[in-house]
């Protein structure tokens, strides 16, 4: 004997697989962001204007702001009063403009993520160093692709997707990434990060989340249009 599904359960069928189809596709829509920049969603940690956002590694930011950048003197380096994990990091730096130095002390900063991961500042332009202590290096493992770097005293910007290495349950460490655009050219493509950090500074092991440190290397290096955005 055959027996037949009623119409109407068939017709229920059909209707609830439509609309749990539209109910998944409604919770996977994109949020609205307003591309800026900075993007909307983005946290702004230097806007030309002050130091509000930043602590000093002695005390308070002493570091100076002219024509809405910030410059390096010799007071130590700066730590954001937040801390971030995963995230999109715009920022711009110059090297200064008159060179008086060659290689290693020649406009020499760095970005750290996590205060412990360093995306290398140097005036690499016919400046011969180390590979992976150039401009735009993951210092000390990883030179750039290319190298991207504009003239002593120009504006560069880096653009870094950074996720951070993650300790497993067995203690056993998966590492992280960087991906890295120097003046819009990718220089560093999906990099392995290892726990290890790579400075000898006062954050060390493998963590979740720290502060983003901007290095005072006692060159005047300048930074503005400081943004992240947590992912």
């Amino acid at each position: 004997m055959i027996q037949t599904v009623p119409l109407f359960r068939t017709f229920a069928s059909l209707f609830c697989f439509v609309v749990g189809a539209a109910t998944d596709a409604a919770a996977a829509e994109p949020p609205l962001v307003n591309p800026g920049p900075p993007p909307s969603d983005a946290i702004v940690l230097f806007d030309g204007k002050d130091l509000s956002q930043w602590r000093g590694e002695h005390g308070a930011p002493q570091w100076r702001i002219e024509d809405g950048a910030m410059v390096v003197n010799g007071t130590g380096s700066l730590i954001t009063r937040e801390n971030f994990g995963d995230c999109q990091l715009h920022i711009e730096w110059a090297a200064p403009a008159v060179v008086q130095d060659e290689g290693q002390g020649r406009g020499n900063s760095g970005v750290y993520l996590l205060g412990r991961y360093e995306i290398q500042v140097l005036d690499s332009y016919n400046n011969k160093t180390y590979p992976d202590g150039q401009a735009g290096a993951f210092y000390g493992h990883a030179a750039p692709l290319v190298n991207a770097a504009r003239k002593p005293g120009e504006w560069q910007t880096y653009d870094i997707i950074f996720h951070a290495p993650r300790t497993a349950a067995d203690g056993k460490v998966t590492p992280g990434s960087f991906t890295v655009l120097h003046n819009g050219v990718l220089v560093q493509d999906h990099v392995p990060i290892p726990g290890e950090p790579t400075t000898a500074a006062q954050f060390k092991g493998v963590a979740a989340k720290g502060p983003l440190v901007l290095q005072d290397h006692g060159n005047p290096v300048r930074f503005r249009n400081i943004w992240i955005r947590p992912l």
